[in-house]
């Protein structure tokens, strides 16, 4: 593997582990209920910050857009749009049919159509040399990206397990059917927030480093335009609910209001890392970027809940299957980055 890879990988793997970890300041959140957290989160992260760095340090960027083929910022927003969508049916499927089985199938879904397509499918720019699936390096990632579906259903195994150890039942609410239907629509919505950078960022950051911006920059701005309809539709879910609720007056506390933004900050500073590293790692870097990260992602995620008490007093079975769980993703992780490296 060589230093470029490595480095790339190292960037990804960082950006999981920031968006997996990035829900923790909600364990120190009393009075902030779903609607508020998102609501003020989505509008940082998803808007307010990726616009402001690419006004602030973009050059002309409004005009740069402009000198962009209108399909491609349609394409790149549909995408983001979708992952939207799948964020409030994945809530929605909380309800449903419960924790452990929604993020099982959402994962596993997310992780093989995120991986696979940008192969079958080429991206654009430097994602337009990307191997095809059955070469050597595509079956190589296919095999890392098997690895860790099989690390995401012994993490379902490990969830229904921790639950039944600590006596917890998930009250769920509604036809099962119709959850089970609505997340398998949010698995297959969920890689569109890579999708949304995949299939336009050679465009845009063309425009935008015609204009004399630099490469960090100019991919804070392959955002900004791209989760426009996303971030919408995050944002306005939760105000929604608020809505309904009368409880728009809750977002005063500015403790978990600075919480909350927080929140926003590290999801922005996690995808713009995913994007960068996807990049670094070169043509192969959308389908091997998108995979280390949800792997990472799982990582960070689990490692907030041990260190947040969620496994306290839980051993056995359940523990050593997210011990097996956790060897299975960075295993997955290795060989998704070795063959990118593979000829």
């Amino acid at each position: 593997m060589d230093s470029a890879t490595l480095l790339g990988a190292l960037v990804v793997v960082l950006a999981g582990l920031l968006m997996g970890s990035g829900a923790w300041p909600i364990k120190l959140m009393k009075s902030y209920r779903y609607e508020h957290f998102a609501f003020i989160s989505m509008l940082v992260g998803l808007i307010i910050g990726p616009w402001l760095v690419t006004l602030i340090f973009c050059p002309n960027a409004i005009q740069a857009y402009k000198t962009v083929d209108p399909q491609i910022l349609i394409k790149s927003n549909l995408f983001s749009m979708s992952w939207g969508i799948a964020n409030i049916l994945c809530m929605l499927c909380f309800v449903r049919i419960g924790f452990c089985l929604t993020g099982g199938i959402l994962t596993g879904i997310g992780v093989t159509l995120g991986v696979t397509i940008p192969m079958a499918f080429k991206g654009t720019g430097l994602f337009s040399g990307a191997p095809d699936l059955t070469s050597k390096a595509g079956l190589t990632v296919l095999g890392g990206a098997c690895v860790m579906v099989v690390g995401v259903i012994v993490a379902s195994l490990a969830g229904f397990g921790r639950d039944k150890a600590l006596q917890k039942t998930q009250k769920t609410s509604g036809s099962f059917t119709v959850g089970f239907i609505m997340v398998i629509v949010a698995g297959i919505l969920s890689c569109g927030v890579s999708f949304s950078f995949v299939y336009s960022q050679g465009p845009i950051v063309a425009a935008i480093k015609a204009q004399g911006a630099g490469d960090i920059p100019a991919n804070f701005a392959v955002w900004a335009v791209g989760l426009c309809a996303g971030g919408l539709i995050c944002v306005l879910y939760p105000a929604w609910l608020m809505t309904k609720n009368k409880s728009w007056g809750i977002l005063g506390s500015s403790k978990e209001m600075s919480l909350s933004i927080l929140m926003g900050v590290t999801c922005i500073i996690s995808v713009a890392l995913m994007g960068n590293g996807m990049l670094m790692l070169g043509a192969f870097g959308a389908s091997v970027g998108f995979g280390i990260q949800q792997a990472m992602q799982m990582i960070g995620g689990q490692a907030v809940g041990f260190i947040g008490g969620e496994w306290k007093n839980v051993y056995g079975t359940p523990r050593n299957q997210m011990y097996l769980t956790i060897a299975l993703l960075i295993v997955a992780a290795i060989i998704m980055a070795f063959g990118n490296s593979v000829g």
